[in-house]
């Protein structure tokens, strides 16, 4: 491990090679061996240094990459890498390497320091990658859109770029153009790629969500390399330093979005390079963090390696570290007594200020898929056992308390509309002391008689009823809720086709705020006026989200009939961000065309309906391991009584 100030060394040898490394720690194989004592100094001359240097696409800018041959340390692996510098800040830059660490590191090297902060982040804040010279790691490739495939993809029946719909044909183009590259790599997708706009703002950025519907477009059209190298420059990024008016979050934060920006080198030769610029919400509108940004991380790694076959990835050593930190962010100890994730407002896809602060569904839905797949992906050895347990539990609680309390249907309602207020006692109904008449005059005669749905938020005296599409999908997606909540909530839409998808699907909240609501939760944000962006905007990009979802319950052609109501707008609107007005009709008044995940969101989704059985890769079952775990108990040793279990229940009637 490197102490903090041996980044500056790292950052100065894409100039000229370093001349020590300073090894700080007690026993660790990080580099292949034990050393005796701490603070000793490698002399690096014994390294074989070879720099390759290749030109960018653009004139004049240059691209160094440092490769190491490690044979003066051990056998294993060795190492190449590529060194950016930026604003002060270094990041050391390693696109498509491998690592068998995990081969050579003992539990003392690595997470025995998990629970103490400042070692942690000193081992992990910037992780070292080995990779042997010589050798290159293939990505598994297949050509789009023309039905050739690649042996280990198989034979599904990809249409041919001749059957592709006009649409299909140009938001494949776009998506293509829309490609970001560093220092020669594809390394994600702009936000959007308007040519008539004069204004970039931040859309010309790589943002980590956005990001995600064209990760899953390429995946399932065979191109992983993209894909991969996002997963490790954005991990890379994860180790910067973050601060906002002198005070740091954890060190598993991950940025909201990152910019490949163009520097003059130094030493005045005229020669410029190429720096990656991330944005950890210092820069954001209102300054928010990006919570959901870690959790997508964790949900695309294992999408990754389920559509790739290539789970080596996962398993090295700077990606099991991601994986921690961002788990050691979220199942941090805190006031909260409830197990889901309290968060400000703007902290997800819906950015701005909405009302959504507390415990909203969106980030409940995506923190419970991240921490569903993060059990997947962890390797179990004596010293992560107590954080998969951890994880377990974590699992455990959610999934009762997002049924039990945030689950309504006309029965439910009903239920609250009787509810006594003001009860304190161990065993009460009411239990967050919610008041009958929060209940809204809409909800009474728009709640269908058939099927239900997640509410948007629960806090004391407080249920958010709004209907917010993502966090309902990803419920179903990764089996939040039990399965008649999930064909509940498919149901629901199914009957509410014209408020929830209309013109264009879907919409991201529904109702919108109005008047007095509008002012005073939004701040009369005018951006989010009635049926407007986040305030009741439809938005297409979730079309891939509802295919999965249709998939896995069973309703295939609910999704074609919702692509097929997109498909008829979307080229003709030239791939619009948002629609406005109650159901979809004109192109948001504000809206970004050309957008980049309305692009790959379309593409997705078709790509879902052509090989429905590479969807099952990507969604989860019901698990019925964590329903046997109970954690809601109080522990015997403190003597207090047990509070009464209601898991196993029986449903009502």
């Amino acid at each position: 491990m490197m102490m903090m100030n041996s980044r500056s060394c790292l950052c100065d040898s894409a100039i000229k090679p370093c001349s020590r490394f300073l090894i700080s720690f007690r026993r660790s194989s990080l580099l292949g061996f034990s050393p005796a004592s701490s603070g000793k100094l490698i002399n690096s001359s014994k390294l074989q240094y070879r720099k390759i240097e290749y030109r960018s696409i653009r004139s004049g800018i240059q691209c160094r990459r440092i490769a190491l041959d490690r044979k003066a340390f051990c056998d294993s692996d060795s190492i190449r890498g590529r060194v950016s510098r930026g604003r002060g800040r270094g990041v050391l830059v390693i696109p498509r390497v491998a690592s068998d660490f995990r081969n050579h590191s003992n539990s003392s090297s690595l997470d025995s320091h998990v629970t103490d902060n400042k070692s942690f982040e000193s081992l992990f804040v910037k992780p070292l990658v080995f990779k042997e010279l010589g050798k290159t790691e293939e990505i598994p490739k297949r050509e789009s859109g023309n039905g050739r495939e690649d042996a280990k993809f198989g034979n599904v029946g990809v249409r041919s770029e001749t059957e592709q719909s006009e649409a299909e044909k140009e938001a494949w183009k776009l998506l293509r153009g829309a490609v970001v590259n560093y220092c020669g790599f594809p390394v994600g997708t702009v936000a959007a790629n308007d040519p008539g706009e004069k204004q970039t703002l931040n859309y010309d950025q790589v943002f980590i969500r956005d990001f995600v519907p064209s990760a899953y477009a390429f995946l399932l059209d065979g191109d992983g390399e993209i894909v991969r190298n996002f997963l490790l420059h954005t991990l890379q990024l994860q180790s910067w330093e973050k601060t906002v008016d002198c005070h740091s979050p954890g060190p598993g934060l991950m940025p909201a979005s990152f910019k490949v920006k163009t520097v003059p080198r130094e030493g005045n030769d005229g020669s410029f390079e190429e720096i990656l610029d991330a944005d950890f919400g210092e820069s954001a509108i209102g300054r928010v963090s990006p919570v959901d940004s870690g959790l997508w991380w964790i949900i695309l790694l294992r999408a990754y390696g389920k559509l790739t076959g290539d789970y080596t990835l996962q398993e090295r050593i700077d990606v099991q570290t991601g994986i921690k930190l961002i788990l050691k962010l979220c199942l941090a100890d805190g006031f909260d007594m409830f197990p889901t994730l309290l968060v400000t407002d703007g902290s997800c896809m819906i950015d701005r200020r909405m009302g959504i602060h507390g415990h909203p569904l969106e980030i409940q839905a995506l923190f419970y898929s991240a921490l569903r797949c993060a059990r997947e992906m962890l390797i179990v050895n004596d010293v992560t056992k107590n954080l998969v347990a951890a994880v377990n539990n974590r699992l455990s609680a959610l999934s009762f308390h997002i049924r039990e309390y945030y689950w309504v249907d006309i029965k439910k309602i009903n239920e609250i509309y009787r509810y006594k207020t003001e009860e304190y006692s161990a065993d009460a109904t009411n239990k967050f002391n919610i008041y009958p008449e929060q209940i809204p005059t809409w909800l009474v005669d728009w709640i269908p008689d058939k099927g239900g749905y997640f509410i948007g938020n629960l806090q004391p005296a407080h249920m958010d009823f709004r209907f917010f599409t993502l966090g309902n999908l990803w419920a179903v997606v990764s089996s939040l809720g039990n399965q008649e909540q999930n064909e509940g909530v498919m149901t629901l839409i199914e009957e509410k086709w014209d408020d929830l998808v209309a013109n264009m699907p879907l919409k991201i909240c529904f109702p919108a705020l109005e008047q007095d609501e509008w002012r005073i939760i939004t701040g009369s944000d005018p951006k989010n006026t009635p049926w407007s962006y986040h305030n009741g905007g439809s938005w297409p990009t979730l079309l891939w989200q509802f295919t999965l979802a249709c998939i896995k319950t069973g309703k295939l052609e609910l999704a074609r009939k919702a692509v097929a109501v997109a498909e008829k707008r979307l080229k003709e609107d030239e791939w619009p961000e948002y629609y406005d007005t109650r159901s979809g009709r004109f192109v948001g008044k504000q809206s970004r065309l050309y957008q980049t995940w309305t692009i790959a969101g379309f593409l997705a989704a078709k790509k879902l309906i052509e090989q429905p059985e590479k969807a099952s890769l990507l969604f989860w079952q019901e698990d019925y391991q964590l329903l046997e775990t109970c954690v809601c108990g109080l522990t015997k040793s403190s003597g207090r009584k047990k509070n009464k279990c209601s898991r196993f229940t029986p449903p009502r009637s």
